[in-house]
């Protein structure tokens, strides 16, 4: 599993709203950006409270990352 689908299950598994989950990668030559696009409602769930959710999803994201030798991982958690 590559980790643009690895963040894809672990965010829709978290929001009301599955289907507005957009998840994608950019690679350039320092590092790998993820960015989560969801929905305004579900920025919540995503962010948790005092940010525990988003810093547990960079903490599995960065693990996935290092386990596949994925240098230098920025995840960037946004809404539409």
């Amino acid at each position: 599993m590559n980790i643009t689908d690895f963040t894809t299950y672990l965010v829709k598994n978290i929001v009301k709203n599955p289907d507005m989950v957009k998840v994608s990668s950019f690679d350039n030559e320092e590092e790998t950006i993820i960015e989560i696009l969801v929905s305004n409602e579900d920025m919540g769930a995503v962010i948790g409270k005092s940010g525990k959710n988003a810093k547990a999803l960079r903490t599995l994201i960065l693990a996935h990352a290092y386990l596949n030798n994925i240098k230098r991982v920025k995840v960037n958690i946004d809404s539409f």
